[in-house]
C-alpha cells in the first residue's frame, strides 16, 4: 500500500475524520478493543508525525503516557500490529526505537459499517476524500507533458476517456489550484481502464 501523507490545506479535517473513524470503531468494539483504540488515539494525537506518516516513541515514554508498565506497552503494540491497525515500518532493535504507521485500509475496514452512525456528512466525506481510505490506485504517466484545456473550461460530465481526464483535472484544480497549476496541469492523459486513470 502506498504511503499517504495527511498534510496540506485540507489535512486538519482529514485527521479529525481519521480520529473519529478510530474512536467509533473502538466504541463499537469489546472493552479490550476500546482500550486499545483509546491508547492509539492518545498516541496519534500526541506523537504522530504526519509529514513522515509514522510514529516513533520509546516503550518507557509510551508507558508513561498510557500510565501502564512496559510489558503492557509491548502487549498493546503487538495487539495493534496483529490487528493490522499499525504497521511496523522500522523495528526497534539494539536500543533503537521502532517506527510505526497507521494502516488506513484497516481503519476503513473496521469503521466503514459505522460511518452512517456518525452522520451523513461524515459518511460522505469518508467516501469521497482522498485520505488513503480508498483502494483504487491512480497511475500517472509523467512523460511528454502536453498542455490541456484551462480548468474553467473543463466539463462536469464524463464524455468517454477524454472527458474522464478532463474531469480528473477539474477535480484536482478544485482541491488545490496552486498544486494543480504547479504539477498536475502539465501531465498528459495516458489511459483509462477499470476505473483507473
Amino acid at each position: 500500500m502506498a504511503q499517504i501523507n495527511l498534510t496540506g490545506p485540507s489535512a486538519g479535517t482529514q485527521k479529525y475524520d481519521l480520529l473519529t473513524a478510530l474512536s467509533v470503531a473502538g466504541l463499537h468494539g469489546k472493552p479490550v478493543f476500546q482500550m486499545s483504540m483509546m491508547r492509539l488515539i492518545a498516541l496519534v494525537t500526541a506523537r504522530y508525525n504526519w509529514r513522515s506518516n509514522e510514529v516513533s516513541i520509546g516503550q518507557r515514554d509510551l508507558a508513561r503516557m498510557w500510565n501502564v508498565n512496559e510489558r503492557t506497552v509491548k502487549r498493546e503494540m503487538k495487539r495493534l500490529i496483529d490487528t493490522e491497525i499499525l504497521v511496523c515500518s522500522r523495528a526497534g532493535v539494539r536500543g533503537r526505537v521502532g517506527a510505526y504507521r497507521l494502516n488506513f485500509e484497516t481503519v476503513k475496514r473496521l469503521s466503514d459499517p459505522l460511518w452512517e452512525s456518525v452522520g451523513p456528512d461524515f459518511q460522505k466525506r469518508m467516501e469521497t476524500q482522498p485520505i488513503g481510505l480508498r483502494s483504487k490506485v491512480v497511475k500517472v504517466d509523467f512523460g511528454g507533458a502536453k498542455s490541456q484545456a484551462p480548468p474553467e473550461a473543463l466539463p462536469q460530465k464524463d464524455e468517454g476517456e477524454k472527458g474522464t481526464w478532463l474531469a480528473v483535472q477539474h477535480r484536482l484544480n478544485g482541491e488545490d489550484h496552486t498544486i494543480y497549476s504547479s504539477w498536475y496541469k502539465h501531465l498528459s492523459f495516458s489511459g483509462y481502464q477499470e476505473g483507473e486513470v
